[in-house]
């Protein structure tokens, strides 16, 4: 998500935004949070790269796991939780 999304999703009278100021329909200054336009930005971000594999390629780690012994289904879930720690 970039920043003029993010920022026209936080303050739904936002329609125009030209460098970092926000205007509403009648061409009035909108202000808004930066800290929650980058907080915004952040978590669509974790969203975005925090991607889990399928439900059913999930299911048949787990299953392969019970089969052989090994930690296949928690090892990738594990991995792609330390890549891409939730943010603050």
């Amino acid at each position: 998500m970039d920043k003029h999304s993010a920022i026209i999703q936080l303050n739904t009278s936002v329609v125009k935004i030209i460098g970092d100021t926000a205007y509403d329909v009648d061409g009035n200054e909108v202000s808004y949070d930066q800290t929650e336009v980058d907080n915004l930005i952040a978590s669509k971000q974790y969203q975005e790269d925090r991607q889990y594999p399928s439900i059913g390629e999930q299911l048949d780690m787990q299953y392969w796991d019970l089969v052989n012994g090994t930690t296949t289904w928690k090892d990738t879930i594990a991995q792609v939780k330390a890549d891409n720690p939730k943010p603050e």
